[in-house]
């Protein structure tokens, strides 16, 4: 890799002095006017749309005025057809029925014609009010009351509100008085489905352009005649709905219509052809911007290659095959402090190449040149230019021209002079920090010695007073004494035991797996806290099988552990009331694991308490150091088991123990 002949500011220079420069305008000129081209074209795409549009809603608003004089003929004929119902006709059921039937078959819309005396009360009706035309659930009586009282005061046709009917239609009633001699004679009531007016009054030529409906004032369709198509709603229109009145409205939407073609067809031929004009001017002008496009690409990327090698924190060095240096950045001139002029072109041996490793660098670069080195980085030694040695990450991999042919070896160097100084530090800090576990192992240790043999000297303790009680009384003979200096002697065995087997422990070996009877666990615990709960007044309950599985473990890590539980429950009912002094000691075997329960009547875990429960150091009692029921969970799960913690129903704890019969 070299540097470019021609230096970039004489690239530059020519770019300012080629009139090419100064005529760039004439390439965005036909780009503007191609842009222009388009942007006209979409207007006239837009206006002709637009205008399409208004045709169309003005034709919608011609149709739905059409529509709603329509209606309002066939209403307003009704209600003079249903004023020629006289008293005489209404009167009898002969005359009203063929009156009636010729409204009702006349398609208006129209469904049941009812006859009304002044009061109100229902003389005749076709058809019989009974049957699909049900009033719905919910909905008011009819005919309409209020529309009755206002047809009989004002003595005008007046229509009534809309109700649902049970066969999912909606009805409203025209209510026309009739009079005779200046004096009310009747009402007659017309009740029409909204369903049946829209099927009947509107012509089929309008349904095949809109969807009509008839809508509440809260948007609710009432009846509608569609068909299943998209619906432009952009152009909808709607008109009150009066009569009937009562909010009613009539609405209307187009179907969407489909895009003709042929002004679609035009305009994307205009598109194809103001395309292939631009494609025209932009192949006659690009033979002569060839030769400017590649100059600005070069000069950019001259720029962005300086800007790297500027900002690399790694060192470059490019070699030929001779081993002759043809190209290093920045960072590694920083790094070996020599100048690019005076490492560019120098051959081996090389001025950074450090003096007491002379030969096995020299080997090194034999190997590189040849083919041979590494796969993958190696670790060296190079010179400051002050002498100062330096360590270095050096990675190696071939220089490739524009053809294909080898032609080198391209090198990214790290000084890693720092890191390995780290790592040193970090080395020596690792070993004071094991150092510093070893002696808090030790503290620990002689916490936990402290802590577990106070049971067993206890024990011993108390034998001896024993002892020398009876020699004092005189009654000490040998067959009296002989069986507190075993138990003395059995506890003596059983601190070294403890020592051992916690000193083990702390040091983390695995415990020792052998078969453990846990019945004779049990007795051996409760045995040794007897003493100790009969001073103090509590009833110790052991609820265990005669005889348990035999498991694998250590005796001596699980009696301790028990031990330390059964101690905590005593020393948690000291001030409990007497009646209060129960401990349940309960073991039952299930079909994996043998499940061993502790449970006392005190006063219970504080739940502050509860989330440091099984940490060491941590207590409540003044004299309690905080290691027994870390070192029982330590002891459970060196067992592969379980211990847990639940509060007693009737006050207390309970801890509970899983231990698996086959770990």
């Amino acid at each position: 890799m070299t540097h470019s002949a021609v230096p970039p500011a004489a690239i530059a220079a020519d770019l300012r002095a080629n009139p090419a420069s100064s005529s760039r305008w004439l390439w965005w000129l036909p780009r503007l006017a191609f842009v222009l081209f388009l942007m006209a074209v979409g207007a006239l795409l837009w206006l002709s749309d637009r205008n399409e549009a208004e045709e169309q809603r003005a034709t919608l608003i011609s149709d739905m005025l059409w529509l709603e004089q329509d209606l309002r003929f066939h209403l307003t004929r009704n209600e003079e057809l249903l004023g020629l119902i006289g008293p005489q006709l209404a009167a009898s059921a002969s005359d009203f029925e063929p009156h009636a039937r010729a409204l009702l078959t006349n398609n208006s819309g129209l469904v049941q014609i009812l006859w009304l005396d002044p009061r109100g009360g229902v003389r005749q009706a076709l058809p019989v009010p009974t049957g699909s035309y049900l009033v719905a659930e919910g909905a008011d009586a009819a005919p309409s009351n209020n529309a009755f009282r206002l047809a009989a005061s004002l003595g005008k046709v007046s229509y009534s509100p809309p109700y649902p009917v049970v066969n999912g239609d909606q009805q409203f009633e025209v209510h026309v008085p009739v009079f005779r001699d200046g004096r009310l004679a009747g009402v007659v009531v017309g009740a029409y489905s909204m369903r049946r007016l829209l099927e009947q009054t509107v012509p089929w030529w309008l349904t095949e352009r809109y969807r009509i409906r008839i809508i509440d004032n809260s948007g609710n369709t009432l009846a509608a005649r569609t068909k299943v198509e998209a619906i432009a709603a952009r152009l909808d229109y709607q008109i009150p709905f009066d009569p009937p009145g009562h909010g009613l409205i009539l609405h209307a939407a187009p179907y969407r219509a489909k895009a003709p073609l042929a002004p679609r067809l035009l305009s994307a031929s205009l598109v194809v052809l103001a395309l292939l004009v631009l494609w025209s001017l932009w192949s006659l002008r690009r033979h002569w911007t060839r030769r400017l496009a590649a100059e600005q690409a070069l000069l950019r990327e001259d720029a962005f290659r300086q800007a790297m090698e500027n900002s690399l924190q790694t060192g470059m060095r490019a070699r030929d095959l001779d081993g002759r240096i043809i190209y290093v950045n920045p960072a590694f001139c920083r790094m070996v402090g020599w100048s690019a002029a005076e490492l560019i072109g120098r051959a081996p041996p090389m001025p950074y190449w450090a003096d007491e490793y002379l030969e096995e660098t020299r080997a090194m670069h034999d190997r590189i040149l040849a083919g041979e080195g590494p796969a993958q980085g190696f670790e060296f030694k190079l010179k400051r230019s002050s002498g100062e040695v330096l360590d270095v990450l050096i990675h190696e991999a071939p220089l490739i021209d524009a053809h294909g042919r080898h032609t080198g070896w391209m090198s990214s160097i790290v000084d890693i002079t720092e890191s390995k100084r780290a790592a040193e530090y970090a080395r020596i800090q690792q070993e004071r920090l094991q150092a510093t576990a070893r002696l808090v192992t030790m503290g620990e240790m002689a916490s936990s010695l402290a802590h577990e043999l106070n049971q067993p000297l206890a024990a011993i303790a108390g034998y001896t007073t024993g002892c020398i009680n009876l020699i004092d009384s005189g009654q000490g003979g040998i067959a009296e004494l002989k069986p507190a200096l075993v138990k003395c002697a059995e506890q003596a065995r059983r601190a070294g035991r403890i020592i051992r087997r916690i000193y083990e422990f702390a040091r983390r070996a695995e415990p020792k797996s052998e078969p453990c009877d846990l019945t004779s666990i049990l007795d051996e615990v409760l045995m040794l806290v007897e003493p100790d709960a009969r001073r103090q007044q509590i009833h110790i309950v052991r609820e265990a099988p005669a005889q348990l599985p035999p498991l694998l473990g250590d005796h001596v890590l699980l009696a301790q552990a028990l031990l330390n539980l059964v101690r905590n429950g005593i020393d948690a009912m000291r001030d409990m009331p007497a009646e209060r002094r129960t401990l349940t000691v309960a073991a039952t075997c299930g079909e994996a694991v043998i499940h061993i329960s502790v449970a006392d009547r005190g006063g219970g875990i504080a739940a502050d308490i509860l989330p440091h429960l099984f940490e060491p150091f941590h207590t409540t009692k003044a004299e309690g150091m905080g290691m027994g029921l870390n070192i029982c969970r330590s002891v459970v799960e060196a067992h592969c088991g379980r211990l847990w913690h639940e509060p007693h129903t009737g006050g207390g704890c309970i801890f509970h123990v899983d231990l698996p019969l086959n770990a």
